[in-house]
């Protein structure tokens, strides 16, 4: 009985503990669950909104790396862009080169062509002409043959002489003959060696030209510079310009800086100082460090570089044309003309190339081969002296050379290549004759901008002194000349008519190298408004 009154006790106490707790759990710990509930819910909110604020950014700035990314990607493309340009315009000019070079050889051809179908037909008529005298010969040999026999049998029958006598009567006789005979030819002879001195004096010249080959360089006062942007031009000028200053005054040259894209020029009419300065400008715009001390410590170290330059290029040009036992001061002097030109022919190129033709032309009349090289090469040297000196080029060159040991018959060559003095050999006046061919030879020196532009004006003048044309246009430095002409005047075929007759006009009018073409442009426009 005591236990079941005890498992009824439990049981009530149970049941009142239980109601006990979720009368408490009601009013106390529902609410604080709710609060714990809403407190979880609001972090998880706040978190919430700050990954998708954290996220929001990440995107923009993935947007902006893409933005960045694709303009540095059409930056590159633009750059790209510029240098396949660049590329093609120096394509279009070498080919055009290498057409005028072709055109001028071809003309060159036909001149040898002719020259040797000339040669060919006097050859001919010379033969015949031999033969013709040695038939006249032949006659006279069988008349005084027979007149001899005749003679000694009358002088021995009628003059009662003996026939040794008759015989030396008979030689005296032929011997005065033939010694009229003998003056005729010479006389011939020396007529026709005036005919076709000229002639043989033209061949060897040609003869030299022909087996000469060299390049030519055509330079300007102004060296251009490339910068990878337009900010390194600031960076070039410097604050309030210093550091400009400080490099035009340090390498003696002035920076021009205009609205060209990513080019600055260096500008002198020094060769050597402009090459000096636009490598200096060149190595700072790589190294990227210009300031006035930078500038200034740039500028030594290329002017010594340049100095080996010059020195390996008189090496070269000695060795090239073969002309040994010069002096140090010599070679250094001649390196300097590679950075000089005249009429846009490099020096250097010009008396190398000089050396050889005069060796060519002594080789092929005997001379002294050795003192026409040396005086071909040596005969501007006076040009790579700067103006501080006075004197002409010639006597300046020669009084160096002069100082330097080099022989007696080199420097009246050098000295005498302008007549300032007489020429005392026969190989100083080679070395003029080689100057002047490899001045003169087709291609050497470039056309003048006045006869270029005169050339151009006549073009469009001949062009447009027909009816019916609009307007005409001269391309390609000359070598298309385009036209427009007025439709409602002009048919297709008169076009094609209008284009032979320009172009026949243009040959018979005009010296020109190449080839120029004539384009006939007839085009007709309809405008319609639509109201």
């Amino acid at each position: 009985m005591d236990q079941i009154v005890a498992v009824a006790a439990l049981v009530v106490g149970a049941l009142i503990g239980f109601m006990v707790a979720f009368a408490w759990y009601r009013q106390v710990g529902k609410p604080k669950v709710e609060a714990a509930h809403a407190m979880l819910e609001s972090e998880l909110n706040q978190k919430r909104r700050q990954a998708e604020i954290e996220i929001e950014t990440q995107r923009k700035k993935s947007d902006e790396e893409r933005e960045k990314k694709d303009k540095e990607a059409q930056q590159l493309v633009n750059q790209a862009d510029k240098k396949a340009q660049r590329i093609v315009l120096q394509a279009e000019k070498d080919a055009d080169k290498q057409q005028a070079a072709l055109a001028r050889e071809e003309g060159r051809l036909l001149e040898m062509e002719k020259g040797l179908t000339r040669s060919l037909e006097k050859y001919e008529q010379r033969e015949n002409n031999l033969n013709r005298r040695q038939s006249n010969i032949d006659r006279r040999d069988n008349k005084l043959q027979k007149a001899e026999d005749e003679q000694s049998e009358a002088l021995q029958k009628i003059a009662n002489m003996t026939q040794e006598e008759a015989r030396q009567k008979l030689i005296a006789g032929a011997e005065k003959e033939a010694r009229q005979d003998m003056a005729r030819v010479m006389r011939e002879v020396e007529e026709r060696a005036k005919e076709t001195a000229e002639e043989q004096a033209r061949k060897v010249i040609a003869t030299a030209i022909q087996r000469i080959a060299s390049d030519q360089v055509a330079e300007t006062t102004t060296a251009p510079v490339e910068i990878p942007s337009e900010e390194m031009k600031g960076r070039i000028i410097g604050r309030n310009g210093r550091n400009i200053r400080a490099f035009e005054q340090a390498a003696g040259v002035d920076i021009v800086v205009d609205d060209s894209p990513e080019v600055v020029s260096v500008s002198s009419f020094d060769p050597v100082r402009r090459e000096v300065a636009r490598r200096a400008l060149a190595k700072l715009v790589v190294d990227g460090r210009i300031h006035p001390a930078r500038i200034e410590k740039v500028i030594k170290d290329e002017a010594k570089e340049i100095e080996k330059v010059i020195r390996k290029a008189g090496q070269d040009a000695a060795y090239e044309a073969n002309v040994t036992g010069l002096h140090p001061e010599i070679i250094k002097m001649l390196g300097r003309l590679k950075f000089r030109t005249s009429y846009g022919q490099n020096q250097l190129h010009h008396a190398i190339e000089t050396s050889k033709i005069a060796a060519m032309l002594t080789a092929e009349i005997g001379g002294d081969i050795e003192a026409a090289k040396m005086g071909g090469l040596l005969h501007d040297l006076g040009k790579a002296m700067d103006h501080n000196q006075e004197g002409t080029h010639a006597k300046l060159g020669a009084e160096f050379a002069r100082r330097f040991k080099v022989p007696h018959k080199v420097v009246n060559a050098i000295e005498s290549h302008h007549h300032e003095v007489d020429q005392e050999s026969v190989e100083a006046i080679i070395v003029e004759s080689a100057d002047a061919i490899s001045g003169a030879r087709p291609g050497a020196r470039r056309e003048s901008l006045e006869h270029y532009i005169k050339r151009v004006r006549t073009l469009e003048e001949i062009a447009t002194s027909y009816d019916g044309v609009e307007s005409a246009y001269a391309l390609q430095a000359g070598r298309e000349i385009r036209v427009l002409v007025r439709p409602d005047k002009v048919d297709d075929l008169e076009a094609i008519r209008l284009s032979r007759e320009i172009a026949k006009t243009i040959e018979d009018s005009m010296q020109y190298p190449g080839q120029i073409q004539v384009v006939i442009i007839r085009e007709t426009r309809v405008v319609s408004v639509a109201k």
